[in-house]
């Protein structure tokens, strides 16, 4: 009955990262209703600031109201709109994403494409400056949507750009030219490199030696550079966040081919905290691709109602000011929270200045060093200690052991609680291990409870090697 598009199974639905989402959502965690369910520590949300954008709509009610000078916008609204999106919110909108970076770049409204989110923006680029069967090479570990959103549709094929702990998970040279070969290997054509700065899932930024390295690189193989920096707003401490465009116009490449092959997504999910507002963007250099992409967007437009609203809120620049600075307090006092906590728990973290996550070292709990010993270990922490998080493996890392944990998307009590959670896991493990205990008596063979066959049964998408 399904067309064979509709039947490829490269949506990835079978990962681990999503996966634990539907486990949580037959079990999930309430303080009152359910104090033992599983606790959500899987999406990268940012409910820390809801407070200040619901001040400022409190304070605001004509925009809330669709209203301007007290007279109703609501028919002028209701009506189509330009899908190149209204006039106002594209020059906020550059406005704001200049501010976020130090005024150091300026947008242009022109060049902006607005998307229906950051996946749909991303799987338009792939759609205009790809054929399927190219490929696009992305630093591990990724984002695990990347793999629905770069290549369901398109067909496009992700190479890793494999990088190690030894050094933070920085992209070196010889990881990119690693990556590049086997791409040749696998005959494939190389389009491009795709990098997410601040990272996820390691809450890191890029240096200006990593971004040049990047540069050279495009120049040298005469290949795009996607740069997604949708988590740019979130920098809550040093170093300070570069935009490839910064590093572009530092080192005066405007002029040069690479100029017109590097574009940037973003978003207001996580900077604002609104996902569900589907509010996504691209920015190009060229005009060629940004008339392509435009016509695109017909298929995943912004709703002209939330244009308006957000173009309110942007104009505010008072208000907009004082969000970024104490989202980014928030942020930063949350994720020192978290990390001391798990260094509570004999769990360390790489060492982070941005995003809404951790990405956490778990290596010493597991049984072996293996891919298998990482799934076993994030069935426990789901079944046991009642946390979804997110194994390294479902984010393409090359080495097991690594997990990333959200830690803007709960409360503060809910936080704490999930944190005495796995201190009692990794204790019981660690007691296991020393022999300290029974095997009968330790509870290393806990109480299971009620498991869908799926989390028993993992299928191999986690496990396979990356090409």
């Amino acid at each position: 009955m399904l067309s064979r598009k509709a039947r490829l199974d490269a949506h990835g639905e079978d990962s681990s990262y999503f996966l634990g989402w539907k486990e949580y959502e037959k079990n999930a965690y309430d303080d009152v209703q359910n104090p033992t369910g599983i606790i959500q520590m899987g999406p990268a949300e940012n409910q820390l600031s809801f407070d200040l954008l619901e001040s400022w709509l409190a304070s605001n009610q004509d925009a809330a109201r669709l209203t301007k000078n007290g007279e109703s916008v609501f028919r002028e609204l209701a009506l189509f709109q330009d899908y190149r999106g209204l006039p106002d919110f594209k020059n906020e909108l550059v406005e704001f994403m200049a501010e976020i970076r130090g005024n150091k770049v300026n947008f242009d409204p022109r060049k902006l494409v607005l998307m229906a989110g950051a996946t749909s923006a991303n799987e338009t680029l792939m759609f205009c400056i790809a054929e399927s069967g190219d490929a696009f090479l992305l630093p591990t570990p990724y984002y695990p949507g990347f793999d629905r959103d770069l290549k369901w549709r398109t067909g496009v094929e992700l190479v890793p750009i494999h990088c190690s702990s030894s050094n933070g998970f920085k992209v070196t040279k010889c990881a990119l030219e690693e990556a590049y070969q086997q791409a040749h290997k696998l005959s494939l054509n190389v389009k491009g490199v795709l990098i997410t700065n601040p990272s996820n899932p390691l809450g890191t930024t890029m240096g200006r030696d990593e971004l040049n390295d990047l540069i050279d690189f495009a120049v040298a193989k005469k290949i795009h550079i996607i740069s997604d920096e949708i988590y740019s707003g979130t920098v809550f401490d040093h170093p300070s966040f570069i935009s490839i465009m910064e590093a572009l116009m530092d080192r005066k490449l405007q002029d040069t081919d690479l100029w017109s092959r590097v574009h940037i997504v973003y978003s207001l999910s996580k900077d604002l905290g609104l996902p569900g507002f589907r509010v996504g963007m691209i920015y190009f250099n060229n005009e060629t691709v940004v008339s392509a992409a435009t016509k695109m967007s017909s298929f995943g437009l912004i709703s002209s109602q939330t244009q308006y609203l957000l173009s309110k809120i942007l104009s505010d620049k008072k208000f907009t000011r004082n969000y970024l600075k104490e989202n980014r307090k928030r942020l930063k006092t949350r994720r020192e929270m978290i990390v001391a906590a798990l260094r509570n728990a004999g769990i360390g973290c790489l060492k982070s200045n941005a995003g809404l996550f951790c990405w956490v070292d778990m290596r010493h709990l597991l049984s072996s060093n293996t891919f298998d010993a990482e799934m076993e270990l994030w069935k426990k922490i789901l079944r046991e200690a009642g946390l979804n998080i997110s194994p390294g493996a479902s984010c393409h890392c090359s080495e097991p052991g690594w997990f990333r944990i959200c830690f803007a998307n709960m409360s503060e009590d809910t936080l704490n609680l999930s944190m005495q959670r796995i201190k009692a896991l990794a204790e019981k493990i660690q007691q296991c291990r020393r022999g300290r205990v029974t095997h009968q008596d330790s509870g290393c063979n806990s109480r299971r409870r009620s498991f869908s066959k799926w989390v028993l049964n993992l299928c191999s998408y986690d496990r396979e090697p990356d090409r």
